[in-house]
């Protein structure tokens, strides 16, 4: 990744708690010639992307964390990677001939089935420039012509999970590296609906996704971190996160 910088999770594994305000501006570029003539353009270089992260019942634990961050960030002047908490990681999460998927020399994707075609297992995986020992959960919707297995990847952990006939979510959670993705047995052939990685323990609702949601270069939104105690080892924050494709 490009910053040695993380945004840091909670003890639960999570980055915010709901509810989670995102916000995406879009700016146009208007062209107005002499003849009254306007051309509009988008311009993608200049979103800019922002959440506002409200944090309540941090532990003392939890709170240490995000003063130590919000010191070592310097407020708003150094940047740092952030990952939506709200969004899924992956890009091209239901498009697995795209190139962003790293496939095993013998593993063939046509539509949404996936065949190993080897004798040996192949897998087909995603590496992300997120935060290496996060607390992930990827999961995947799949179905087999024949009851089979995949083996869920996260980093080097995995797990085996069944696949039926009829669709159905199977899910993985795991601290490890930001390497995500499916292994299939020799001669197996699984459709795959779409896949899923979130910085959390569990899965949310799935979430289409094209440009994932790793954020490199992201902001803090203000220089000092207002906070409330409500109770012992109980306090309360908002933390605002910006994110601009032009800086």
């Amino acid at each position: 990744m490009s910053t040695a910088l993380v945004y840091p999770q909670l003890g639960t594994g999570a980055i915010g708690q709901f509810p989670v305000e995102r916000k995406r501006k879009l700016r146009t570029v208007v062209n107005r010639s002499a003849d009254g003539h306007v051309v509009t353009l988008a311009d993608p270089a200049g979103a800019v992307t922002e959440w506002n992260l409200q944090y309540a019942g941090l532990t003392d634990a939890e709170l240490a964390t995000l003063e130590a961050f919000f010191a070592a960030a310097e407020g708003t002047l150094n940047s740092f990677t952030f990952v939506d908490p709200v969004g899924n990681l992956l890009a091209w999460s239901a498009q697995f001939s795209n190139e962003v998927w790293v496939k095993g020399p013998q593993l063939t994707v046509s539509g949404q089935q996936i065949t190993n075609a080897g004798a040996g297992a192949q897998s087909i995986t995603q590496t992300l420039a997120a935060p290496s020992g996060y607390l992930y959960c990827l999961s995947a919707q799949v179905k087999a012509a024949a009851a089979t297995t995949v083996t869920m990847l996260i980093g080097n952990q995995s797990a085996a999970r069944a696949v039926g006939t009829d669709w159905s979510t199977i899910v993985f959670a795991a601290s490890g590296d930001p390497t995500f993705g499916l292994e299939l047995a020799a001669g197996a052939a699984v459709d795959v609906a779409w896949m899923q990685a979130e910085p959390q323990g569990s899965p949310s609702v799935y979430q289409a996704s094209t440009t994932g949601g790793v954020y490199e270069n992201a902001r803090l939104g203000d220089d000092s971190l207002a906070i409330t105690t409500t109770d012992v080892n109980c306090h309360s924050c908002t933390v605002k996160v910006i994110h601009a494709e032009h800086l």
